[in-house]
């Protein structure tokens, strides 16, 4: 699979529904590079990987993790760099590091309320043998915006509330006019798919204030910001 070019400094590799492999972002600076999350495997991070040399660029420097759910993070132990996310990802995946990965404790933590049975379903289709699963915590983890200077152009780091989860980082280029989100406009599937409506109405103040043009999301292809904008007015009205 290859990289899909969107600007002349970034790139996706696409996600797949099978297993819920998010997609993969890249963005290329004059100094360095950084890549936005980490997948899910060493499989996904050997993919992206791959993808990245076929288009003669190089290595990112950091990994910036979205959130701490699985999908985006079981990779950090296989990336070439550092990972930065928010802190409460790096302590959420601190606790996560120490989970056993048997049927019977998945099983368990379902019952618990800890996990939910769809991760855990798509967990067993990426690996067949669990005990191949290793978790790693993030190396810098962030409580209030930074910023990073790529060369010629920069990124910026938000940790905030979401509505999908309490860790969010979103991301923003300005000179791209660029906004990454990872699954931060999503229901939250520990609390049963729902959304809560002061997140939500938050949620959407907050990225109103930003330039974009690019609305770059975990799951599924880029949007606008006129086409978020209205799916997250459209949303506030179901939830009503």
């Amino acid at each position: 699979m290859s990289l899909v070019k969107v600007t002349d400094r970034i790139y996706y590799l696409q996600g797949n529904e099978e297993t819920d492999r998010p997609f993969l972002y890249y963005i290329k600076g004059a100094d360095y590079s950084v890549a936005i999350d980490a997948g899910q495997s060493k499989q996904h991070v050997e993919q992206f990987y791959q993808a990245i040399e076929e288009e003669g660029l190089p290595y990112p420097k950091y990994t910036i993790i979205t959130h701490w759910h699985w999908d985006h993070t079981f990779g950090i132990a296989y990336i070439k760099g550092e990972t930065i996310a928010n802190e409460l990802t790096k302590q959420k995946l601190m606790k996560v590091s120490e989970w056993e990965w048997s049927p019977e404790a998945m099983e368990q933590r379902e019952k618990d309320g800890e996990d939910i049975a769809f991760c855990n379903d798509c967990i067993r289709k990426e690996y067949p043998n669990l005990s191949d699963i290793i978790v790693k915590s993030v190396d810098i983890g962030i409580s209030q915006m930074q910023e990073l200077d790529l060369g010629d152009i920069h990124v910026q780091l938000y940790p905030r509330d979401s509505i999908h989860s309490r860790d969010a980082l979103i991301i923003y280029v300005p000179e791209e006019k660029a906004l990454f989100v990872g699954d931060a406009d999503c229901a939250d599937c520990y609390e049963g798919g729902k959304v809560d409506m002061d997140k939500l109405k938050s949620y959407t103040q907050f990225i109103r204030g930003f330039e974009f043009e690019y609305y770059f999301l975990g799951h599924d292809c880029p949007d606008t910001k006129d086409g978020v904008m209205k799916y997250l007015m459209e949303l506030q009205a179901e939830v009503k």
